[in-house]
């Protein structure tokens, strides 16, 4: 797994530290390999290279870095670190040209779980209530723990955006959403919602947490 050197340099597991480490713990595949993880990184970072968060210029990879830490520090394994990273690049970047590259390249697992996360690769897109109430109710039916485990990640971090960019520009921050304030708080309680009783419970709760935050904003 990640860890820091004796000289603070990042280090992700090779093969041979990742097949002594599945031996000493049985049953656990958290291990991320070098390779694999650092091709889905520079493959995200060029996917995704012109695209900002919504309403900044924060480049967009800012935001897959933070989903991957928050999946890897929730118990995630290379294929959800791995989805994590790609997580939005089949609905923003390029739809089934952009899915059938990662599958070359990344299998099928991560599509999987991307696919999970996509509530739309369709241009252009259906309206914003419709597909989000459509990808609502898919989530609560989801079975891949995988799947429930990067989506939460996801909207972790979006909250904890958008309360920190609230904080700079004050209720300006809703005009960035389709939804609008009353559209975007109705989402986010709605996933919660989803989410509750499901994956992991600290990060659950920080998530119903930061969206009782929105709220009060």
């Amino acid at each position: 797994m990640p860890s820091f050197g004796a000289k603070g340099h990042f280090h992700i597991d090779s093969e041979e530290e990742r097949s002594l480490k599945a031996k000493e713990q049985p049953g656990k595949e958290r291990a991320i390999t070098r390779s694999r993880f650092e091709e889905a990184l520079v493959f995200a970072n060029r996917v995704h290279a012109h695209q900002t968060r919504k309403g900044t210029s924060t480049p967009y990879v800012a935001h897959l870095l933070a989903v991957t830490a928050l999946v890897i520090e929730n118990g995630g394994n290379e294929n959800e670190a791995i989805a994590a990273l790609l997580h939005d690049s089949v609905e923003d970047q390029g739809g089934q040209e952009t899915r059938d590259e990662i599958r070359r390249r990344f299998g099928d697992k991560v599509v999987s779980i991307i696919d999970g996360c996509t509530d739309t690769d369709q241009v252009p897109k259906p309206p914003w209530r419709d597909r989000k109430e459509e990808y609502i109710a898919r989530l609560r039916m989801e079975p891949s723990d995988s799947v429930r485990l990067v989506a939460l990640a996801d909207k972790v971090h979006n909250a904890r955006t958008i309360i920190a960019d609230h904080s700079q520009v004050g209720d300006a921050v809703w005009a960035r959403f389709k939804g609008g304030k009353e559209g975007t708080l109705w989402y986010y309680r709605s996933m919660v919602n989803a989410f509750r009783g499901f994956g992991s419970k600290a990060l659950v709760e920080e998530f119903e947490e930061l969206v009782s935050k929105m709220e009060r904003l």
